[in-house]
């Protein structure tokens, strides 16, 4: 843990990411703001259309009240008034669960250290998304699930205990077939302490080594600048993630890859942006350093027109020449599942074709490769988009079907 200052909470930086993943409309931007007093959706055509477009992130702190022994997130127990204590801090990713946004979700996959699958309960389990996140966990290797049950207000007793089952035989056999399940009415702070205390039982906080190189996966960045700021008063661009390992300090040159596109005498290469930290931030709130663990802002020098509007997202920060390669080809080794997942109809995965777009998802980037020679459990591609990963890192493979990318395997990185 990062010192901690004792004039204010905030500054205490969360010390595990946990994912909030699920079908469309199920509750998760709902039950983020019963966690975090934060309502993740920010984004004007988020407010607009009520879906999730973009990872939002809010931090929480997880607390037990010394008298009774309630969990929340508050200081004053909501059942007897006693005071809480602070058990520690968390931070929420809410990831989108619309079809067409699953690439934002398979991105933030990258940053989680465990997941709360939400399931509503006025809705037969399991809806197209819900399969498709399950999944993307397993492809993604986050071990650690808690079922949410959400919307059990809109349902009779029976109504609950039936799509309680269907949730029991949707998990047997994955990763998740001995994943608590938690009934809630998230609107109503129904069983939320339940669902606190629960998460700080399974979601334990992972070993971190903050001696190593640090490692940074971008899964935003933006200009915090307000129109018609004063160039005297203007500040540079922020990244905001997860850091995955090592530290980061105030005052760290780092690096950021793949960085600006060059283009010289009809070749395309792509060059690391270098830049200072001249502040972090997590909780809201300035401190000298960050470890692994929450989601964190790095507040930068750079031009805030390079950064703004999410133009970094998939990148990967460190210290100079510290960084996994650049790709703007990949051979990949492929492992395809039996059956598409996300659809309504049940499809088997066909073998990919030589010069077929696919969509793919490493660390918190989202590319396009376009298949240029294939090997008897391999293929190569090009990217539209280059990444910055480590040789031997998973991929996601998504492939077009009908007018969406469809979750159909994984490819692992290989020379």
């Amino acid at each position: 843990m990062p010192k901690k200052k004792e004039s204010t909470e905030a500054a205490i930086q969360p010390e595990i990411n946990i994912g909030l993943v699920g079908h469309v409309d199920h509750g998760k931007t709902t039950l983020t703001e019963k966690l975090t007093a934060k309502w993740t959706d920010t984004h004007s055509e988020e407010l607009k259309r009520g879906i999730t477009i973009r990872l939002g992130y809010a931090d929480s702190s997880i607390r037990k009240c010394k008298k009774c022994k309630t969990f929340s997130t508050i200081a004053k127990c909501p059942k007897c008034d006693g005071e809480t204590e602070l058990l520690r801090k968390i931070s929420i990713v809410d990831a989108p669960g619309h079809e067409s946004l699953m690439a934002t979700m398979l991105s933030g996959s990258a940053v989680m250290d465990a997941a709360l699958l939400l399931v509503a309960a006025n809705e037969e389990c399991p809806q197209p998304q819900t399969r498709e996140h399950l999944v993307a966990l397993e492809i993604a290797g986050i071990k650690k699930i808690i079922i949410v049950q959400n919307k059990i207000d809109l349902v009779t007793k029976e109504g609950a205990l039936k799509n309680y089952q269907q949730i029991k035989d949707f998990v047997k056999g994955s990763i998740a077939e001995d994943a608590p399940i938690i009934p809630i009415a998230a609107r109503f702070n129904l069983n939320i302490d339940v669902l606190i205390g629960k998460i700080e039982e399974v979601f334990t906080t992972p070993k971190r080594d903050d001696k190593i190189e640090p490692l940074m996966f971008v899964a935003r960045s933006f200009d915090i600048n307000k129109p018609g700021s004063k160039p005297d008063v203007l500040v540079g661009g922020v990244l905001g993630g997860a850091l995955t390992q090592g530290k980061l300090k105030k005052g760290d040159l780092i690096e950021i890859r793949p960085g600006r596109k060059i283009e010289k005498e009809g070749k395309v290469t792509y060059k690391s942006i270098l830049t200072k930290i001249f502040d972090l931030r997590t909780g809201g709130v300035s401190v000298d350093e960050v470890v692994a663990g929450g989601s964190i802002g790095v507040m930068t020098k750079l031009d805030p027109a390079i950064v703004k509007s999410d133009r970094l997202v998939g990148s990967v920060v460190g210290h100079e020449g510290k960084l996994p390669p650049i790709w703007q080809r990949l051979s990949l080794e492929v492992h395809l599942l039996e059956r598409v997942v996300g659809t309504k109809n049940d499809q088997i995965v066909e073998p990919i074709k030589l010069k077929e777009p696919l969509m793919l998802n490493v660390n918190s980037a989202a590319t396009v490769g376009v298949v240029t020679e294939l090997g008897k459990a391999s293929f190569e591609c090009v990217l539209k988009l280059p990444i910055c990963a480590e040789l031997g890192s998973r991929v996601t493979i998504s492939r077009r079907i009908g007018t969406r990318f469809r979750l159909i395997g994984y490819g692992i990185i290989k020379e």
